[in-house]
């Protein structure tokens, strides 16, 4: 338990009582503390740990980030001190605050934002999301092996890389190149594998290139799932079909915030109406039962044909 010489000590340093006023103000990650405080994020981490030590800040994890906060639960005395060192403080660094407001009014991420900032860490939060069984009865859905595949939102290459064996080739599609390039350096020089850069909406494929397009977790991050559909329909041979692997319709409103959630998930009643005008038409829709390892939301997998 820390004494009041710790916490005398510890609030004896003006960049820590800048780092706290902040923190009691709001939840921010260390990037953020460092932009406001104009300080390295080094420095910061450093000062963070002595708060954390001495009970004066709490860290939350999110994803594979951390958010930290003052602690709502400190005693009589240390809010006492704190209350004493904060009146004195009042008019240093006036500024901050105005680039907290900046840095908060920056911090509505969309998704471009989220991935072009995760890159290659991508695979190790969706584990965490949703664990990993979820994958093969997605690909049940699609693998044949005289097919082309194409992978819409191939991200770090994870279903590009269980597919490429099985199938006659993948064109893998992103729209971010920090996500080609972290697919490029896990696949090699796989010979049926053609990485492509490029948005959904206009995804780089050629007429009747393709016997199944694959969106999987990643068509909730579209503005406009409708357009994705009209835009794949030319390039589906006879034979094609369109397959979803997402989160049904959810609740959790928090991801809009922190991962650039255009939709909280999808059910069977809203891709039939996106799909409207594609050509298309919802063949099958199946809940999939939730992976234990995982945390977040149930999903599903689809398969559209012409209809």
């Amino acid at each position: 338990m820390s004494t009041i010489y710790d916490r005398l000590g510890t609030l004896g340093a003006p960049a820590r009582v800048r780092v706290l006023r902040l923190l009691e103000l709001e939840e921010l990650a260390v990037g953020e503390l460092a932009k406001v405080v104009q300080m390295p994020q080094s420095t910061v981490s450093r000062h963070l740990k002595d708060l954390l030590d001495h009970d004066w800040v709490v860290r939350r994890r999110e994803g594979t980030a951390a958010r930290f906060a003052m602690s709502d639960t400190l005693d009589a005395e240390a809010r006492g001190l704190w209350e004493l060192v904060k009146a004195a403080t009042d008019d240093d660094h006036a500024d901050d605050g105005l680039r907290l407001a900046s840095v908060l009014a920056a911090r509505e991420v969309d998704s471009r934002t989220f991935f072009g900032r995760v890159g290659g860490s991508w695979t190790d939060l969706r584990r965490e999301l949703f664990g990993a069984s979820f994958l093969l009865p997605g690909l049940l859905a699609a693998l044949s092996p005289d097919e082309v595949i194409a992978d819409l939102g191939c991200g770090a290459g994870d279903v590009t890389a269980l597919l490429a064996p099985n199938v006659r080739k993948v064109i893998a599609v992103d729209r971010e190149p920090l996500m080609i390039a972290a697919a490029r350096a896990r696949l090699g020089d796989a010979a049926n594998v053609d990485l492509r850069e490029g948005p959904l909406e206009a995804p780089p494929l050629a007429a009747s290139e393709v016997d199944v397009a694959l969106l999987m977790l990643v068509l909730h991050h579209v503005v406009d799932p409708g357009a994705v559909l009209r835009s794949l329909a030319p390039a589906m041979t006879a034979r094609g079909r369109v397959v979803i692997l997402d989160m049904v319709a959810h609740d959790r409103d928090e991801y809009r915030r922190s991962m650039g959630h255009r939709h909280l998930g999808f059910s069977r009643d809203d891709l039939a109406r996106f799909a409207e005008g594609s050509g298309l038409a919802v063949a099958r829709y199946d809940v999939l039962a939730p992976d234990p390892e995982g945390t977040g939301p149930a999903l599903f997998v689809a398969v559209l044909r012409a209809g």
